[in-house]
C-alpha cells in the first residue's frame, strides 16, 4: 500500500551536513515533515530556506519527529546526539521511534549509541550509505540497512525516497561492515584512477578520451570513475563529493577494522599513503579526485595548487 502525506511519519534529520542536509531537501520534496538540527547555523539556515523546520537542539527533533535520520562526522557528536535523544522522556515523544544511524564510525561507537537508546525505548538501525550527495540525483546510492526487520519494513518506505536500492543487509552492525567493504574498494579506485590519467598524460594522450572510452565500458568501467575522473580531467575539486579531511577519517576506521579482523590490506595501505600526502600538499578540503595532483606532481606535471 502506498503511503500517503496523512500517514507519513515527521522525520527528524540530525546532522544536515552535504549528506544530511541532502537527505533533508529530498524528503521535502517527496512531501515529508521534516525537522532538524546541526551545530552548523548555516546549515540550519539552508533546512529553514528549504521548507523545513531547524530546531535548537537534537533532542527538540526527537520530541518530534518519528523516524530519526542522524547523518554526523565524528564519534563524539554521535555520542552527544544520543545522549540527547535518550534525555527526552518516552512521554515526551513519539511512540514506536525509530534512528536511522547512516555515518560512518567505528562499529564500537554505533554499538555504543544502539545500547543507549535501546535502554531509553529507542530502536536504533545501522544504515550506512554508499554514494555520494550528487548521486542521489541518479538515485544510485545504495543503503546497507542493518537491525531488525521489522524497523527495516516500517522505514524502508522513508529511505527509498533516495534510491531503490535499499537491501536489508542483517543483524544491527552489519550495515557499517558492507559499508567498509565498499569504501575499501572505493579508496583503492580513486588513486587508480589518478594514476592513469596521469599515465594518459604523460604518455601524450588526451585523457577525456581515456574516460570516453573507459567510463562506459561494461569490463572497466564504474560509477566511481565517471564521477571522479571526470573531475580529474578538469583539474576542478571544488565543490567537493567527499573532502579529503574527511575521507582521511573513513580511511583510519577501515585500517582499525582491517587490523582487528587480522586481514591484510596491502593494496589499501598503499592507497593511504597517497591521501596523507594529498593533506600535506594542502588538499584537505578538496575532493579526493585531488590525488590526482599528488600523482601528477611526483610525475613532475605542473601543480594547479
Amino acid at each position: 500500500m502506498a503511503t500517503t502525506s496523512m500517514t507519513r511519519p515527521t522525520v527528524g534529520v540530525i546532522g544536515l551536513g552535504i549528506m544530511g542536509g541532502t537527505m533533508a531537501e529530498e524528503l521535502l520534496k517527496a512531501g515529508y515533515t521534516v525537522c532538524g538540527f546541526d551545530v552548523d547555523a548555516k546549515a540550519q539556515k539552508r533546512l529553514k530556506k528549504a521548507g523545513g523546520q531547524a530546531l535548537a537542539n537534537a533532542a527538540e527533533v526527537a520530541r518530534q519527529a518519528q523516524i530519526l535520520i542522524v547523518s554526523l562526522s565524528t564519534s563524539k557528536a554521535l555520542s552527544l546526539v544520543t545522549q540527547a535523544i535518550a534525555s527526552v522522556p518516552k512521554s515526551a515523544r513519539p511512540s514506536q521511534q525509530i534512528v536511522i544511524e547512516t555515518s560512518t564510525l567505528p562499529m564500537a561507537d554505533k554499538d555504543a549509541c544502539a545500547q543507549q537508546l535501546r535502554k531509553a525505548g529507542v530502536v536504533t538501525l545501522d544504515a550506512p550509505i554508499s554514494g555520494t550527495a550528487v548521486r542521489i540525483k541518479e538515485r544510485a546510492w545504495t543503503v546497507f540497512v542493518s537491525g531488525t526487520q521489522t524497523a527495516y519494513k516500517k522505514v524502508k518506505p522513508v529511505l527509498q525516497v533516495f534510491t531503490d536500492n535499499v537491501p536489508y543487509v542483517g543483524p544491527y552492525g552489519s550495515g557499517t561492515k558492507m559499508k567498509f567493504a565498499a569504501n575499501h574498494l572505493v579508496a583503492i579506485y580513486n588513486v587508480a584512477y589518478a594514476e592513469s590519467v596521469t599515465l594518459a598524460r604523460k604518455m601524450g594522450l588526451d585523457p577525456h578520451e581515456v574516460l570516453k572510452l573507459f567510463g562506459n565500458s561494461p569490463v572497466i568501467g564504474t560509477g566511481v570513475m565517471r564521477l571522479r575522473m571526470a573531475m580529474m580531467l578538469e583539474r576542478q575539486y571544488s565543490p567537493p563529493t567527499m573532502k579529503v579531511e574527511v575521507w582521511q577519517k573513513d580511511m583510519e576506521v577501515i585500517g582499525d577494522m582491517a587490523k582487528s579482523v587480522d586481514c591484510p590490506t596491502p593494496l589499501f595501505s598503499a592507497a593511504a599513503s597517497v591521501y596523507t600526502a594529498a593533506m600535506a600538499q594542502g588538499l584537505s578540503q578538496e575532493d579526493t579526485a585531488s590525488t590526482a595532483e599528488v600523482m601528477g606532481a611526483m610525475a613532475g606535471l605542473k601543480p594547479i595548487f
